[in-house]
């Protein structure tokens, strides 16, 4: 049987790296904001210059889309707990994540209350006040 072997001391440093960004308040908010951006508003649909993302493009998918979409959005859920939000800030959240789901069930109809209702842009507001409130270093000026 082969001994494993050490890792690299680049390896090593790089899994560090990660290891501690992990919970990092600006690498979490690059995070969410890049999920929030595929989930609602990757796509510019021509003529009314309206964007939407993939959460509406897997309403499109019956059942199923919009139960990864859900879980995607989820992941918006599992970053606010790494940054200790309070139970009922989650709460909320999950709540956006539940309407979404469950608007998101009717086939083929649901994309449409989807489209004006963007549970993870609301998710993103809330974590984004979190962390200008508890974690100002994190905050991101846009120029």
């Amino acid at each position: 049987m082969a001994k494993p072997t050490r890792m690299s001391g680049q390896t090593s440093e790089n899994f560090r790296a990660m290891a501690a960004s992990r919970n990092d308040p600006a690498a979490i908010r690059k995070r969410v904001e890049w999920l929030e951006y595929i989930l609602e508003r990757s796509i510019t649909i021509p003529g009314i210059n309206r964007t939407m993302g993939l959460d509406v493009v897997l309403d499109l998918v019956p059942f199923g889309g919009t139960t990864i979409a859900a879980a995607m959005g989820s992941y918006l859920i599992w970053e606010a707990r790494n940054l200790g939000m309070s139970k009922a800030q989650m709460a909320r959240m999950a709540g956006n994540v539940g309407v979404d789901w469950a608007l998101g069930m009717i086939p083929w109809v649901g994309a449409v209350p989807d489209f004006f209702f963007r549970s993870n842009s609301r998710n993103l507001k809330i974590i984004k006040r979190h962390l200008d409130k508890h974690h100002p270093s994190s905050v991101v000026i846009d120029g």
